[in-house]
């Protein structure tokens, strides 16, 4: 199928050939008929990517100091390698979308297939979007007009907040697409409107909606206008729906409101308020989110929970609905909005309208109908690359597939894999997106939605899965059931249910062939710590180790916080060190305890650890801390002696006769040199890198610490 996607790096928007989505659980997958191209929010991310580096930073000044926090950690080079990965992941464009219900996900309910639907899909042949950012279209209302309705929710949500009643004197600043929608609304509720803008065709269309109107390109003052236009009084209510980076539009509501007047900011400007402003007539502030309540409420919109209807009247979803009863009524006309229309195939067309100087306001992209082109067709799962000439060849490489193509997956694992020499077969993602993007950057044969088709293909040697946590064990058990070698990055899995699903996997694959069992656990392939233990290796007697983790805080609406999908940050991340000090202390693991600091979250922990060999060990996995102290701290006293490792980056030795400083260019973590030893010994035949007992071992601890009886 077809979907556009747009460079951070360059600003340039393309079609592209990406593998149909799969439908995941309270999803919808929808055939897409019409699309709207938002362009304030679009011509933004547009105008971002063109940016130089300099302009890119000055529009970010928070993402600044998130690179200047992360050179003082990391370095400058990996920081670099950092900001470039993100560069490199093009964005899938466009939020409002319209087509038929291809298929609907587990657990929903109230949509069959064939039902019109709008939703906050992308600019996609097919998109898989959750139910609540889904609303299904009144008979009345054709394509073209429905694809209006989530730019409409979000004008919808700014007059929701602004709170008009009958009568009110209401100003809209900023008549593009969402301000002629906001005139609409607002002349439904019975207010009366004026619209501001340079645009005179614009302030015509606002004129023909019922505004009255000021002209800023002809000079016209807009304070003086709403004085006249409130009968001096001061109007009610501003509702800011312009795109600026001056302050000016939010000074002049203050300016036009009467004295506890309301100012709602939709679109985007400066926010240099003024205290004077506010302060004199007690005025309110806010800004409006987006669609509605619901909107980055992961609850809602991923896991499909509504807000009861009788505490929360009005949801995304619901203003979604209310959209399109105004549409069906007649009450709300965006016929008049269409400027442009472009065909799928040339919506780079489109973006040169939205970044350029022609006069545009609703653009729409159209996509060809089920006679055109069929559903199997759209709904094609796998997408081949072009081929690579310089491959090496097949026996002297195993034929890797990775399952998972996010971030870490993106910039660590397929890297190390390609770095190595692996044959990089095929990529699977959910969406498609990420897959084809990992595909064309990294030389894949093919990528994929369809995850059971890796484990059917026979050429498939290694099986690499780095999605979400809650996946790993069944991906783990199907791999070794399949016959493939499998890494797996941390964690192995979330319950010692899992764990034991997967020894019993193992030992059944043992039977027939010599599986390959690895978890990620890097740290201890790193230089410094394999020199750590060089060192020990000399040390008679137990040992003590101190590994202080700056882990930093992590809301707990993420997905890792989430026991049942992430698991929780002690299984999903503290199982690295518990790992790494299992290596260095070459024992097992023999008692262990937990001390937690009270939190929701229950990510600010001490471990302790007590080995065979009578050495003891303390996690401590620290989410309170600053990010200018070191993320990983790893203390070693042994026999009159001490080692302190810094960030991976700087080993140094207290009372060692022949060893002071360990110091590397950049920081390493050990990424590569665990993954070179995995494909080694896939290779070669030989044991896995890290013994199947040890990954046991550690695995049943850290879960025991994250669910302590």
């Amino acid at each position: 199928m077809k979907q556009v996607l747009q460079s951070l790096r360059t600003g340039a928007t393309e079609v592209v050939d990406v593998p149909c989505p799969h439908v995941e659980p309270g999803h919808l997958l929808i055939r897409t008929a019409s699309s709207l191209v938002s362009a304030g929010t679009e011509r933004m991310l547009v105008d971002f990517g063109k940016a130089n580096p300099l302009e890119k930073a000055r529009q970010q000044p928070d993402k600044v100091r998130m690179v200047l926090e992360k050179i003082k950690t990391d370095g400058v080079l990996p920081t670099i390698e950092a900001i470039r990965h993100k560069l490199d992941q093009p964005i899938p464009m466009g939020y409002c979308n319209v087509g038929r219900v291809l298929e609907a996900g587990r657990g929903v309910t109230g949509f069959t297939e064939g039902d019109r639907v709008a939703s906050n899909g992308p600019h996609a042949e097919v998109v898989g979007v959750p139910v609540n950012l889904s609303a299904r279209i009144p008979d009345g209302v054709g394509d073209e007009a429905a694809a209006f309705t989530v730019i409409g929710a979000i004008a919808l949500q700014g007059i929701r907040l602004a709170q008009p009643t009958l009568g009110e004197s209401i100003v809209v600043t900023g008549l593009g697409l969402i301000g002629q929608i906001t005139v609409q609304l607002l002349r439904a509720h019975g207010c009366r409107v004026l619209g501001i803008d340079m645009d005179p065709s614009r302030l015509e269309l606002a004129r023909r909606f019922g505004a009255e109107t000021v002209d800023l390109k002809a000079g016209q003052d807009p304070v003086a206008a709403a004085e006249q236009f409130s009968r001096g009084r001061g109007v009610d209510a501003v509702v800011v729906t312009a795109a600026s980076e001056s302050s000016e539009p939010i000074h002049q509501a203050a300016l036009m409101c009467r004295k506890r007047g309301r100012i709602v900011l939709v679109g985007v400007t400066g926010l240099e308020l003024s205290r004077d402003d506010f302060y004199k007539k007690e005025l309110s502030f806010q800004v409006s989110c987006s669609y509605g309540p619901g909107r980055y409420d992961p609850a809602y919109e991923d896991q499909g929970q509504d807000y009861p209807v009788g505490y929360v009247r009005w949801t995304a979803q619901r203003n979604f609905e209310a959209v399109l009863d105004m549409m069906a009524a007649g009450r709300l006309d965006v016929s008049t909005l269409v400027s442009h229309r472009f065909p799928l195939d040339r919506a780079e067309s489109a973006y040169a309208v939205v970044s350029g100087s022609e006069p545009s306001l609703g653009i729409l992209l159209e996509y060809p109908s089920a006679t055109q082109k069929s559903d199997e067709t759209v709904r094609v799962s796998h997408v081949p690359m072009p081929a690579i000439a310089s491959r090496p060849p097949l026996a002297a490489a195993p034929a890797v597939a990775f399952v998972g193509s996010g971030n870490y997956a993106t910039a660590v694992l397929i890297p190390a894999f390609k770095t190595v020499g692996a044959h990089l077969a095929t990529v699977v993602s959910s969406s498609g997106l990420t897959g084809v993007n990992a595909a064309r950057k990294f030389g894949f044969d093919g990528t994929t939605t369809d995850a059971d088709s890796v484990f059917r293909d026979e050429k498939i040697d290694v099986v690499v899965i780095a999605t979400r946590h809650d996946s790993h064990a069944p991906f783990v058990v199907q791999a070794l059931e399949a016959g493939k070698h499998v890494f797996v990055e941390k964690p192995l899995c979330l319950s010692l249910d899992e764990l034991a699903d997967i020894e019993a996997g193992y030992v059944a694959a043992a039977q027939t062939h010599s599986p390959l069992l690895m978890v990620g656990f890097n740290r201890r392939f790193a230089p410094h710590i394999q020199k750590i233990k060089a060192l020990l290796t000399g040390v008679a007697g137990p040992k003590s180790f101190v590994m202080t983790v700056n882990a930093g805080q992590i809301p707990g609406s993420h997905w890792t916080q989430d026991p049942k999908v992430g698991g929780g940050r002690i299984v999903g991340e503290a199982c690295h060190f518990i790992d790494l000090l299992r290596f260095l202390a070459g024992s097992p693991i023999v008692s262990h305890a937990r001390l937690a600091m009270e939190s929701p979250t229950a990510d600010t922990v001490s471990l302790q650890l007590g080995f065979g060999d009578g050495s003891i060990g303390t996690v401590h996995y620290f989410a309170n801390g600053t990010k200018a102290f070191p993320k990983e701290r790893l203390e070693v006293f042994a026999q009159g002696r001490v080692l302190q490792l810094d960030n991976f980056r700087i080993l140094r030795g207290f009372g060692w006769p022949a060893f002071k400083t360990m110091r590397l260019w950049r920081q390493d973590k050990g990424q590569a040199a665990c993954v070179e030893a995995f494909l080694r010994a896939v290779r070669e035949g030989g044991t896995s890198p890290i013994p199947f007992n040890e990954i046991l071992e550690v695995s049943r601890v850290t879960i025991q610490l994250a669910n302590p009886a």
